[in-house]
């Protein structure tokens, strides 16, 4: 699933993403910090990774495996 950056805090390294179909997204910083990402920059492309209970577990750059 991808998403478009809305909010990012560097300090709390949380954010919030919409997604294509405008639905606004949460990530928390665990999910950040998996990423092995610095920083993210409003209006950015990242991809999200969920886990079975649909949480999310990693935001990362669209191109990163």
């Amino acid at each position: 699933m991808q998403g478009t950056v809305a909010t990012f805090d560097g300090t709390t390294r949380t954010g919030t993403l919409l997604l294509d179909d405008g639905t606004e997204l949460s990530f928390p910083a665990r999910a950040f910090d998996a990423s092995g990402l610095r920083l993210l920059r409003l209006g950015q492309r990242v991809r999200v990774d969920r886990d079975a209970a649909g949480e999310i577990v990693r935001v990362t750059l669209p191109t990163m495996d």
